[in-house]
């Protein structure tokens, strides 16, 4: 079997480079190379023996996805990926310009398809297939990078593809410390964001964890009646559990929890349900995040009226609460908040192969 180097950590590869009689320095370079070079093949790592690249070549596995389409937006220049994982399944990135900044986001999955069931999403509606295994989060990352003319520019990691990522919890720690790591990718854990349709157990693990990111929790409602309509996760974990846990995770000086709010006509977007928000995370240090149903094929709800949207943000400000309605990047690409499927790999006519 190919050893998985990307789902390795540095202290695992250092010691596969020892078992195979080399200086553990050496994984130090290989991941110089892997993650932040991007290089696509070990015969660019020029700075190792040639016995080693021999070696790599022969029982390392370097690329666990294949790159099968790329979209961009023509309204925003959204890039969305589709990649192949090895079993046949399909999951999708995205990469979002943040033009007036001069830098980007990328979002990635961290399942193939995902079992939460929130019925205004449409990945929720092609099933969970499996969890992504560390090289495969790894990964999208790293062909993202290499696809950019100016890969520096990639400044924020968001864990808002397809999946629920505390239910993959072990690989998702995992492919955050190589994210973090200086020797790895060396991104500011300030700047890798998760987010989480309310599991309480895995909020409260993930608050305890060295690592220190940001936490987004998807609400979209503010009583139980109307999040079980629409997150049945909230059966199991009601609202009282999910804001203690809330409450209690701990954040550093400036940061706040985001509560990111879809807003669906005549479900959520009343003025009394604005309201209820504004009790229900009284006492939290948070930003809410506002946004308009992205529609999906096959799901019956529909965005509010522009005139709604700016009321029901209206609510929120007036109640000194910091309240930003999210410009929604890339759908007319299907690369919006809720509408990633890996849909063309039921259809594998629609494939266009990257050459």
């Amino acid at each position: 079997m190919m050893l998985d180097i990307k789902s390795l950590d540095r202290k695992e590869l250092e010691d596969w480079i020892q078992k195979k009689g080399f200086e553990p320095y050496r994984a130090r370079q290989i991941w110089h190379w892997i993650l932040k070079k991007t290089v696509a093949s070990f015969d660019q790592m020029t700075d190792l023996p040639k016995s080693l690249r021999k070696i790599m070549n022969e029982e390392v596995d370097l690329s666990p996805l294949e790159l099968v389409k790329l979209l961009e937006s023509k309204e925003d220049e959204t890039r969305k990926y589709l990649f192949r994982l090895r079993d046949g399944n399909f999951i999708e990135s995205v990469l979002i310009p943040e033009l007036e900044k001069g830098y980007f986001t990328i979002c990635i999955s961290s399942q193939a398809g995902c079992m939460m069931g929130c019925k205004f999403c449409f990945t929720a509606r092609q099933g969970f297939k499996r969890n992504l295994k560390t090289s495969e989060i790894i990964d999208q990352v790293v062909q993202v990078k290499r696809s950019m003319s100016e890969p520096s520019k990639l400044r924020n990691i968001v864990f808002m593809g397809m999946g629920e990522p505390l239910l993959n919890y072990d690989n998702l720690i995992k492919a955050i410390r190589i994210f973090i790591d200086p020797y790895g990718m060396n991104f500011s854990h300030r700047r890798v964001t998760v987010s989480t349709c309310g599991l309480v157990p895995y909020i409260r693990r993930l608050g305890e964890e060295d690592v220190r990111v940001n936490l987004a929790v998807s609400l979209n409602a503010a009583d139980d009646e109307k999040r079980s309509l629409l997150m049945p996760i909230n059966r199991r974990y009601p609202l009282k559990e999910l804001m203690a846990a809330c409450k209690r995770f701990p954040l550093a000086n400036g940061r706040r929890i985001t509560f990111e709010y879809v807003l669906i006509d005549g479900i959520n977007d009343s003025i009394e349900d604005a309201k209820r928000l504004v009790e229900l995370i009284r006492g939290i240090r948070a930003k809410i995040n506002l946004i308009p149903l992205n529609p999906s094929p096959g799901i019956e709800f529909s965005p509010p009226p522009w005139n709604k949207i700016l009321a029901f943000q209206k609510v929120l400000i007036e109640s000194n609460l910091t309240a930003i309605i999210r410009k929604s990047r890339g759908r007319d690409i299907m690369a919006a908040c809720g509408q990633l499927s890996g849909r063309y790999g039921k259809d594998k006519a629609k494939i266009k192969e990257i050459g």
